[in-house]
């Protein structure tokens, strides 16, 4: 092991293992670190929720709904931005320095350079169409949408930054920055509207100004982490890794493209088709269901480095987290089902059908959130191209599905849909996983008498310490 990774895996334990426990074995230490970051990334994204509607409700009340609907034009077109011009290279870093932490500096140039180069050309390309086209923009002067657009590069930075540190297992660090980069925009509301009585544009200006700071401050961490790896080399870019990485990466992005079209095309026919009020019922039903898929989200996310880091070619790593994300997912659908009913409680007698429709994508809502954790396993091995054929499969037949049936019968067929499209993506996935690795899929799925066992003694424990 080199000089550079002995220091990176000493910085990760640090962090992670303020308290080592003696008499466990290294694979009850390793699971127990691994559910403590699933527990802290969970609680961070709840965190982050929070803060973000907290923002919304404080522009919603002091700017009305066209002050909050011209702030979240304007958040919609960075975030697509950069959803787009990332172009995967987020998950290649993390998947490159947990394969090889020797490559940390290169990846760490050449993900500088392309925030630079790529982001500033976004940039550049959002000011240019608002010009061009102010229209797309609907009522929003080009003044807003060029200073939002000054933050992308910055966002770029942050966002590769964050999979540095994920990629090196630094998960207390990666949580931090990004808790700390989505309560900025609660603070800015605060600062903007309720301190200075001023209006979107200076809340605009706030938020892009914390962009800056926040990609400034990643640059700075990364750097300092660098200079104090003794043996690191001259911060060099690496054409021959990045030309490696874009390929990664654009087999990832194209995945996560189709998956997020699949998780967000049905609303836009429903709207097409059925009108709004149809599809703001259907928005709360697939709202909610984002939220019940918040948690395997978190568990892939965590699961990526540490596998890679193993290169684990049959898979048990993976099962073994596989198994209690279903467990718990199972769960955690089995109490949605009934609590679906309290929707038109909070939303008022004309959600009604939402909760017949968040009933109709709960099965495939647990299936997908299986198969989020479960495809880990091929992103660890460099991401073989049935992964995001089989997405682009899904794709194709989820719009075929709403176009066909949602003129007719509404917003529960967009809901059907998109459970059968869930459902077979995880098919797919699954049964690829059992051909390449030859395992059964009781072994994938279900949990063994010593994980059950496990789990029960956990929760006593932890029910005994809440009662004291």
């Amino acid at each position: 092991m080199s000089r550079l990774e002995q220091q990176a895996d000493k910085t990760a334990t640090v962090e992670s293992e303020p308290h080592q426990r003696p008499a466990s074995t290294p694979v009850q230490r390793s699971a127990g670190r691994f559910s403590t970051h699933v527990a802290w990334t969970f609680a961070t994204r709840v965190v982050m929720i929070a803060s973000s509607v907290g923002a919304s409700i404080i522009v919603a009340r002091w700017l009305g709904a066209e002050g909050l609907g011209a702030l979240a034009v304007l958040n919609v077109t960075v975030a697509v931005a950069l959803q787009i011009g990332s172009a995967g290279l987020p998950s290649a870093n993390t998947y490159f320095i947990a394969r090889d932490k020797s490559r940390l500096s290169s990846v760490c140039a050449n993900a500088l350079i392309f925030a630079l180069l790529a982001g500033g050309a976004l940039a550049c390309g959002v000011i240019v169409l608002a010009k061009l086209r102010p229209s797309v923009f609907g009522n929003i002067p080009v003044e807003l949408i060029t200073i939002a657009a000054i933050s992308i590069p910055f966002q770029l930075i942050l966002l590769l930054g964050l999979n540095v540190f994920l990629g090196l297992n630094l998960i207390v660090r990666f949580n931090t920055l990004d808790v700390a980069a989505q309560t900025l925009t609660l603070v800015n509301a605060v600062i903007a509207l309720l301190i200075l009585g001023a209006g979107l544009r200076m809340l605009v200006a706030l938020n892009v100004a914390a962009s800056v700071l926040m990609g400034l401050l990643i640059i700075w961490l990364i750097g300092r982490m660098l200079r104090e790896m003794s043996g690191v080399q001259p911060i060099r870019p690496d054409a021959a890794l990045f030309k490696r990485m874009a390929h990664y990466g654009i087999k990832f992005h194209i995945a996560v493209v189709a998956a997020m079209l699949i998780f967000r095309a049905d609303l836009l026919i429903v709207n097409h088709f059925r009108g709004a009020t149809e599809a703001g019922v259907y928005a709360v039903a697939t709202q909610v269901a984002m939220m019940l898929m918040l948690l395997p989200g978190v568990v892939g996310t965590l699961l990526l480095p540490r596998i890679a880091s193993e290169q684990d070619a049959r898979g048990q790593m993976t099962m073994r987290v596989t198994r209690h994300t279903a467990f718990v997912m199972f769960l955690i659908c089995l109490a949605a089902a009934p609590a679906s009913f309290a929707l038109p409680l909070v939303y008022g007698a004309a959600f009604a059908d939402a909760s017949w429709q968040l009933l109709i994508l709960l099965p495939g809502i647990y299936l997908v959130g299986i198969e989020s954790v479960l495809v880990q396993h091929f992103s660890s091995l460099g991401l073989p191209r049935a992964i995001p054929l089989f997405w682009l499969v899904t794709l194709l037949l989820n719009v075929a599905l709403n176009l066909a049936f949602v003129p007719m019968f509404g917003a529960r067929a967009a809901a059907a849909a998109s459970s059968i499209c869930y459902a077979l993506i995880f098919v797919l996935v699954a049964g690829y996983f059992r051909a390449q690795t030859g395992n059964h899929f009781s072994t994938m799925l279900l949990l063994r008498g010593d994980e059950l066992r496990e789990l029960f003694a956990l929760a006593r424990t932890r029910g005994r310490f809440a009662s004291r």
